[in-house]
């Protein structure tokens, strides 16, 4: 598959776009498990979670979204131990929206690894918007993985990767498609129109080989090709985008705060996601 040997998790869900709190709070609870099951954090452990992301562009602005609706407690525990310890179930948590290079003029990756060097967490957590495949992933899945990020990959634009290797420390992916490549739109588009070509030609006829025989990957890097003089890398999204990443960011939120903060119940949680 090209990418690095860990643990993915993908969690599909369809009604993901809508405003439905009971539904939010179960894949809330569900995402919280599948982080437990991925990676064994100790409860004194100190997690540093980084929002990802540019807050002044709606679809990138997940990860900041997230940072704002999340508990942290690490300046808690130092400065009011008999209130907020880890015997109550409560991690030391801390978190950072670093904003992308074109707005800091600094590598997110140096922000990080300095952070890292002075903070000195055990894991980091990592939250950011995707570019997706398939419009059909839009705002419908969250994608888990223990192997890091690159941010910016999947518009063209890698930077450092926030990795074990780069951090030193382990670091947990967690993102959501939110932009679609238009040559995306294009090729699925056709791709339709292919299937009710082949559907309508006669088998073993010559239109129908070449119909059956056209290379998918092929036919995107032409439509991209045909494209790229007149709109670019051109990504789209939903026209309702800015709900769908407050709602989103609600869901990731109460997922993580579960996930760290095992004392904490999801009725006590919801109040930190309004």
């Amino acid at each position: 598959m090209g990418k690095p040997i860990g643990y993915y998790v993908t969690l599909e869900v369809p009604r993901l776009k809508e405003k439905d709190p009971a539904l939010t709070e179960e894949v809330s609870k569900n995402m919280a498990d599948e982080l437990e099951r991925m990676v064994e954090i100790p409860i004194e452990a100190t997690i540093l979670v980084i929002g990802l992301g540019n807050w002044n562009v709606t679809p990138d602005s997940l990860g900041p979204k997230v940072i704002e609706k999340l508990i942290v407690t690490r300046h808690l525990i130092e400065y009011m131990p008999g209130k907020f310890n880890t015997k109550k179930g409560i991690r030391p948590v801390c978190a950072l929206a670093p904003g992308v290079l074109g707005i800091t003029g600094i590598e997110t990756g140096d922000i990080i690894r300095g952070l890292v060097e002075k903070v000195k967490p055990d894991f980091i957590i990592a939250i950011d918007a995707l570019a997706s495949r398939s419009m059909e992933r839009i705002s419908t899945t969250i994608q888990i993985a223990d192997t890091g990020i690159y941010p910016g990959s999947g518009v063209g634009n890698k930077r450092m990767g926030i990795t074990r290797q780069n951090m030193g420390v382990p670091v947990v992916a967690i993102g959501v498609p939110t932009v679609v490549d238009a040559a995306t739109m294009a090729n699925d588009t056709l791709d339709m129109l292919i299937g009710q070509f082949i559907r309508q030609a006669k088998p073993g006829s010559d239109f129908y080989k070449l119909l059956e025989n056209l290379d998918k990957e092929e036919k995107y890097n032409l439509i991209r090709e045909v494209m790229s003089p007149f709109v670019g890398q051109l990504v789209v999204t939903p026209k309702e985008i800015d709900s769908l990443i407050d709602n989103t960011a609600k869901t990731l939120a109460g997922g993580l705060n579960l996930a760290l903060h095992p004392g904490i119940q999801y009725d006590e949680v919801s109040t930190f996601l309004q």
